[in-house]
């Protein structure tokens, strides 16, 4: 090792919250090592057990494609970090890391993360918060490049390549946002089953495990809530919009707490009802109002307003977050569509809630459409007919 390699220093830049003294526990845990060029660390499909932080040096991250292709995925430095999925899960390696300069690691075994997690809970945590942002980073572009060999296939066997493409993006998608909240609690409950964390410490940890698997339940849900709206056309009968909007507003609530959004409704007086299933207009309402409450990462006011307009019911649900790109704004209908970053506010989601909304609207006989413009929020115009 080089004389001007300072791991703790590396260490708290790759963790960030860390403490010097935490950082050097970390640190007399691991074994610095040193590889040559075009040496293999991890292996894509083996079981391995140990978890390597880059001092120094570069390494390329490829996974095998099939057909004897192998695609570069990313390219890592000094301060990034692989093979996590070693202390958390017995599972296979999901790439081929391979040095392409002589490169310096911190190499901690998962035996020697126990021990760890056994003396400095805090360490861990820290730790397991930057692995969970990491894996996001990482199922992110997993999906785009999973995405992008589905399109060529498409490309080559026209209608029966594009069924194929549909469900494979459909499992791909839905694999991946479901592997990074379970991954996420699985991580943290490990932490918390050491018995180790106390006080506030432990709270965050429940509170981690509590959202993420908030974030399955929703995704499962709306999964279901598709299916039935493509094989049941539900009955309608005489509804309440504004009554739905508010219980939709109730549901949201805490959500909006939790991002710091105020929501606030004002509607027309006597406002006639439409014929609809409350079921599914709620469901619409709710996912615009999510979105509303998402995409404003800063908090602030979400406005919602609804009357009538000649024979439509009219809803405006008005937010003053990151807004959206005009380049995205014609897709952000469609099935699993969705905006990861906007204005380097980083964002989730399986790309169904919108496309939801959209169908819902559009088995009512109404229509729905957005208005936009980066750094001043978006606004959602639901138009229903009240015959």
């Amino acid at each position: 090792m080089t004389s001007d390699i300072s791991p703790r220093r590396i260490l708290r830049h790759a963790f960030p919250g860390i403490r010097e003294d935490e950082a050097f526990e970390m640190a007399a845990v691991g074994r610095v090592r040193e590889y040559p060029v075009n040496t293999v660390l991890c292996n894509e499909g083996v079981k391995e057990n140990v978890f390597y932080i880059l001092l120094e040096g570069r390494v390329e991250v490829t996974k095998d494609m099939g057909n004897m292709e192998h695609r570069l995925m990313k390219t890592l430095s000094t301060g990034d970090f692989f093979g996590e999925m070693a202390l958390i899960h017995n599972a296979p390696r999901a790439a081929t890391v391979t040095t392409v300069t002589p490169a310096t690691v911190l190499e901690i075994h998962k035996d020697d993360f126990t021990h760890l997690l056994e003396r400095s809970t805090i360490v861990a945590l820290s730790m397991m918060r930057e692995v969970s942002r990491r894996l996001r980073e990482n199922d992110q572009m997993a999906i785009d490049d999973l995405r992008l060999k589905a399109r060529e296939l498409a490309d080559a066997y026209q209608q029966l390549a594009e069924m194929d493409y549909a469900r494979s993006e459909f499992l791909t998608t839905i694999a991946h946002e479901l592997r990074t909240p379970l991954t996420a609690a699985s991580g943290f409950l490990k932490v918390i089953h050491s018995g180790q964390l106390k006080g506030r410490d432990l709270e965050t940890a429940l509170e981690s495990v509590s959202t993420n698997i908030d974030d399955i339940v929703a995704l499962v849900n709306d999964i279901l809530f598709l299916q039935e709206m493509d094989l049941i056309l539900p009955d309608f009968i005489p509804t309440d919009v504004k009554a739905v909007i508010e219980e939709s507003v109730e549901q949201q609530q805490s959500n909006a707490e939790r991002n710091g959004v105020k929501i606030h409704s004002i509607f027309t007086p006597h406002l006639p009802k439409v014929m609809g299933d409350p079921k599914s207009l709620g469901r619409a309402f709710q996912a615009i109002i999510n979105n509303a409450i998402k995409f404003s990462p800063e908090g602030g006011d979400v406005g919602i307003e609804g009357g009538q307009k000649e024979n439509n019911v009219w809803v405006n649900i008005r937010d003053h977050g990151v807004g959206i790109s005009p380049s995205v704004l014609p897709h952000i209908f469609e099935r699993f569509f969705h905006i990861d970053e906007i204005k380097g506010y980083m964002f989730r989601g399986a790309g169904l809630g919108l496309s939801i909304a959209c169908q819902v609207i559009e088995q009512h006989g109404g229509k729905i459409d957005v208005e936009s413009e980066l750094g001043k929020g978006s606004t959602f115009t639901i138009q229903i007919p009240i015959d």
